[in-house]
């Protein structure tokens, strides 16, 4: 086993766009799967708070702050995301001033959502418009889609070209359609660059696992549109592609692959990678690191490109999509097993609710299993439990090996 060279580099990157953020005279809102390239056109530094559930979820103090918002009115079985960002908001606390320094959460100039992965986001960030009494705007793509149409595309480009008015008002600055093709660009690099880092633990063994991959997403998140996220992908694939061709993997040797279908469980990434690392189990991809991969951007048709690449993000897509997607994965990535997580206050993100996971074994011959948890809210998730539940399932997948 080994560690990820990058990961000091990957540091300081975020801890630099922090820093930046902090101090940034203009900033800009965003979903984490929203039009941030149209933002940053506009020379907003973007702030992703998404982002911010996430290090609440890492942190393991999710759950400290998930009462509060339960005590305002929100219901404790609406995404943790939500409720622990703002429990953590209206108590005053954050990891960002704890782990990087910044005075707290940035006050916006402008908020922007996009309602292609869930309703939540609506209301989370309405909330702060209120709080910051700030302009806000929303973004609703057509969802559960079989295949995204041109007239779905049009439908998302006038809300995207609506967008622009709050943004010349917040920003001072006027469109610059060269800007926004720039950014753009910048962005379709830094993606392609992710989705070839994802695709070397394709190789036997893999270089990478998911749960390296939940990590070193950090830059594709917070900061597509710039020469930094590019710069950091093209270094962190040159590393990967060292071990391929040297025959190394993250394990010394792998006695199967597995698949991770939704979200992480922030608070016991390290614990679940040390479980499946215990017995030689690769969890070699996921469909949550490769919702940032959007190979349709075409800096020659900006508003397009970037309403299609949103909109037919995996989250957005039919139970049919759906199911397309992970057979494609699970053979590109020769994998013996499918973990479906049934995140449970993520239902927009959790895809064992509706049989998927006995539809695909059932016709993929792949041998599939649900654990129970939640992205934030650990008191979903047993640990004794869900320990029995996947070394038990360890044991068939090595008694059947799909591909191997």
């Amino acid at each position: 086993m080994y560690t990820l060279e990058s990961a000091q580099l990957l540091k300081t990157v975020m801890q630099e766009y922090f820093d930046r953020l902090d101090q940034a005279p203009k900033v800009a809102w965003c979903t984490s799967v929203g039009p941030a390239e149209l933002l940053r056109s506009f020379g907003f530094e973007v702030y992703f708070p998404e982002n911010h559930g996430a290090l609440l979820g890492a942190t393991r103090t999710a759950t400290e702050h998930i009462p509060t918002a339960v005590n305002c009115g929100f219901s404790g079985h609406i995404c943790s995301y939500t409720t622990s960002d703002i429990g953590a908001y209206l108590g005053g606390s954050s990891p960002l001033r704890d782990h990087y320094g910044m005075k707290g959460i940035p006050k916006p100039d402008l908020i922007v959502y996009n309602t292609n992965q869930c309703r939540e986001v609506q209301d989370w960030f309405n909330f702060y418009a209120r709080e910051f009494n700030c302009p806000v705007h929303g973004i609703f793509p057509p969802r559960h889609l079989d295949e995204v149409r041109p007239a779905e595309i049009e439908l998302v480009v006038h809300q995207f070209k609506a967008m622009l008015p709050f943004c010349e008002a917040a920003s001072g600055q006027p469109f610059d359609i060269d800007r926004f093709r720039e950014t753009l660009q910048l962005s379709k690099e830094a993606t392609l660059l992710w989705q070839k880092v994802l695709k070397t633990a394709a190789n036997k063994p893999a270089p990478i696992s998911f749960f390296d991959g939940a990590i070193h997403m950090g830059p594709i998140v917070v900061l597509r549109g710039t020469e930094v996220a590019r710069n950091y992908y093209h270094t962190l694939l040159q590393e990967l592609e060292g071990y391929v061709a040297d025959g190394k993997g993250f394990l010394p040797q792998e006695s199967c692959r597995i698949f991770w279908d939704g979200m992480p469980i922030w608070g016991k990434l390290r614990y679940l990678s040390d479980l499946f690392a215990q017995h030689q189990t690769a969890v070699v991809a996921s469909t949550y690191c490769n919702s940032w991969i959007f190979d349709d951007f075409d800096e020659k048709d900006p508003f397009a490109s970037s309403a299609l690449a949103y909109t037919q993000i995996f989250i957005n897509r039919s139970e049919k999509a759906k199911m397309d997607m992970l057979k494609a994965w699970a053979s590109e990535y020769r994998v013996d097993g499918m973990i479906f997580h049934d995140t449970k206050t993520c239902f927009n993100n959790s895809n064992a609710k509706f049989g998927m996971p006995l539809r695909f074994q059932q016709e993929t011959g792949i041998p599939a299993m649900v654990v129970e948890g939640d992205l934030n809210d650990l008191r979903f998730f047993s640990e004794g439990q869900s320990t029995t539940k996947i070394e038990t399932f360890i044991e068939q997948l090595e008694s059947q090996n799909v591909y191997s």
